[in-house]
């Protein structure tokens, strides 16, 4: 009986009006199509048309599938029975036309082959049904087909047993491939289709070629019996996926009757899989490309020093993304420095290099200075084939980083977009290492003018100073000698608070009003309270602890020291004999208030004695939630007693650095003073 094509709005006319009808609405899923035959069956059970079981389940199966993966969409199934037959309507939802078939009413002859290529998904429909067509109802659009029991109508022609696989084993074909995913190993699948499509079509052998784009070609994915060969009696049909996958399917079979059909239709089912995978693994590789690009950047703003980080640059890029890569910055003149370079295989390294000191427009440092003139990416050639990517910050020219491509892999699209992300991190590292290095020069250079360029020697009188600065931002902390008269000097150490500009502009004020006031001839008492005066008006709110000294040499060799403590911590008097103890008075730091108090302290400090004046710099150096303390600062200095000023600074300097491996959060002055009568 030929298949009537056709469109309608409801159930085909011929349909009793006591038809069993069941309707419901699938999700989009994998599971969908197994959920269609479960309604299907039932129906089947509760009307006792057993005979169409195949059929039915084989051409829902289809449908369902189809809908599924091609719509892309939930969809909705109506099957309808009477003693006359059964009626099964699978609707999706998605817009466009419904994939027909371009066939014609059948014949006995007519070969299931014989269609075009265009709507192949529903030549088992064709095939079978006693009727079918095309629904549009609303936003919906889908397939109908009709299967007449064969007790009215007769059976529905099928080719002998000699042409055609049982409806049994197509059944069986199309679920193996319908209900398992990529995740269960493309190899297993592969081979289980192929196997079951070989017994099928009675091939000797088939094979599965599969190449993925990573430069290894096409590649063997499952084989059965006997590998096909290059002659007439030979089915090959390339598996229709979207690049960089490419494969085909090769049968050992003639090209005629359902063999050419099947394998066609087992190559479009493998092809979904295939397409899954390729989808899953670009997921994954966006996301290991994301994890990358995340990991280099917290690993380049780790690095504040611009040599570091343009050697990692390089270490992160090879071997993953290059078999080597190349670091060129530019200098004064625009003209290209090698800042660092590393090779997948360190015996090439030297090669590298002279490769890279080559000059000439055509050479590869040619290629370079071209990437970095124009600002855009650049592809060189042999030797070394790869791509140059220029440098740019805030729209400044940096340089450019050159990566060669490995031996059997070309970069793909994606690589090379990551590449150019890389490059961008890179130069923003490079830089803010720059800006860094810059602002700390600038640091180091501010803090040294608060600073006296060098301690007065004094006949019988030990001066030494150590001092620390800590990041970028010029810190509040100084110390200062100066002469006040015949044998006498003025000890200070300061500390105004918090960093940068302001508090170096306030120290410096401090420094320069105490050096005036000293020449002044003024009394200690006098210089602190104007410095607070001065501080309390043209601070800006900032205040400073002090420790302020005076030392007079005394005829038999000792040191007279009157000391004042503005807000500062206790000096540690250490004795030539070792013992040690806190000296001074606590009093009020310097710009908080109108009026001040600053006990004096007077101390002795015979042959060998030593007087260590500090900052909280020395005392609040942190090693976890542990700091260190005056305590332990008192009993560092103990062992010391008997060394010269200038061990006795550097050995505190060392032992205070070395109390934590953090860097030091705070600068650190220590100024010692010791009697070397």
């Amino acid at each position: 009986m030929p298949a009537e094509v056709g469109t309608r709005a409801s159930i085909p006319s011929g349909a009793p009006s006591e038809a069993l009808v069941r309707r419901t609405r699938l999700p989009n899923d994998r599971r969908t199509p197994a959920a269609a035959r479960a309604l299907v069956r039932s129906v089947l059970e509760e009307t006792g048309l057993f005979v169409l079981l195949n059929e039915a389940l084989l051409l829902t199966t289809e449908l369902s599938t189809n809908a599924v993966v091609h719509a892309n969409t939930e969809l909705e199934i109506e099957v309808s029975a009477d003693t006359g037959g059964l009626t099964v309507t699978v609707t999706d939802f998605a817009a466009g036309p419904v994939e027909q078939l371009t066939v014609g009413p059948r014949n006995e002859s007519s070969e299931i082959g014989e269609v075009a290529e265009r709507g192949r998904g529903l030549l088992l429909v064709d095939h079978f049904a006693s009727r079918w067509g095309t629904v549009h109802e609303g936003d919906g659009k889908g397939v109908w087909f009709r299967l007449d029991s064969r007790a009215e109508s007769g059976p529905v022609r099928l080719p002998s047993a000699a042409e055609t696989p049982s409806l049994g084993a197509l059944t069986g074909l199309l679920h193996s491939g319908s209900d398992r995913h990529s995740e269960e190993g493309l190899a297993d699948l592969a081979a289980d289709l192929l196997s079951r499509l070989a017994r099928l079509t009675g091939a000797a052998g088939g094979v599965i070629r599969l190449d993925r784009g990573e430069g290894m070609g096409r590649q063997l994915l499952a084989r059965y019996g006997r590998a096909p060969r290059d002659n007439a009696d030979t089915i090959r049909v390339t598996l229709n996926v979207q690049r960089p996958y490419s494969g085909e399917l090769e049968l050992d079979a003639a090209p005629e009757g359902y063999a050419l059909a099947l394998t066609t239709l087992v190559a479009e089912r493998f092809t979904l899989h295939l397409e899954n995978d390729r989808l899953r693994r670009a997921d994954i590789r966006r996301q290991t490309w994301i994890t990358f690009l995340a990991e280099a950047s917290e690993l380049l703003a780790q690095s504040l020093d611009v040599n570091l980080t343009m050697a990692l640059i390089p270490q992160l890029v090879v071997p993953r993304l290059g078999q080597w890569c190349a670091v060129h910055t530019t200098d004064s003149w625009g003209r290209l420095q090698l800042a660092a370079a590393t090779h997948a295989d360190e015996s090439s390294l030297a090669q590298l290099h002279a490769t890279l000191a080559e000059p000439g427009p055509e050479s590869l440092l040619g290629r370079l200075e071209e990437a970095s003139r124009l600002g855009t990416q650049v592809m060189f050639g042999s030797p070394l084939e790869g791509y140059a990517l220029p440098l740019v910050a805030r729209g400044a020219r940096l340089g450019t980083l050159a990566v060669g491509r490995h031996p059997k892999h070309r970069h793909d699209a994606d690589e090379v977009a990551v590449l150019e992300d890389v490059a961008r991190r890179a130069a923003l590292a490079i830089d803010n290492a720059r800006i860094h290095d810059e602002r700390r020069t600038v640091a180091r250079t501010l803090q040294a003018s608060l600073l006296p360029p060098a301690l007065p020697r004094v006949e019988g009188i030990g001066f030494a100073a150590e001092y620390v600065p800590t990041g970028s931002e010029v810190g509040g902390d100084f110390y200062d000698v100066v002469p006040s008269g015949d044998e006498q000097w003025l000890v200070v150490v300061g500390d105004v608070s918090g960093k940068g500009v302001q508090a170096a502009t306030v120290t410096g004020l401090v420094r320069d009003v105490i050096r005036i006031l000293v020449d002044d001839g003024k009394e200690l008492n006098e210089i602190l309270w104007r410095v607070n005066r001065t501080l309390v008006q043209r601070g800006g709110g900032r205040y400073c602890t002090l420790a302020m000294a005076s030392v007079t040499k005394l005829p038999g060799g000792s040191l007279e020291v009157c000391l004042h403590l503005a807000g500062h911590d206790r000096a540690v008097l250490v004795r030539a004999d070792g013992k040690t103890s806190f000296v001074g008075e606590g009093g009020t730091a310097l710009g908080l208030l109108e009026t001040i108090t600053s006990p004096d302290v007077s101390v002795t400090l015979g042959s060998g004695d030593s007087l260590i004046f500090y900052t909280d710099g020395v005392t609040e150096r942190r090693r976890g939630r542990e700091l260190f303390g005056s305590a332990r600062l008192r009993e560092a200095a103990a062992p010391l007693a008997g060394y010269p000023a200038d061990v006795m600074a550097a050995r505190l300097r060392s032992t205070t650095i070395n109390f934590s491996v953090e860097e030091p959060r705070d600068d650190i002055a220590i100024l010692v003073l010791r009697n070397d009568a």
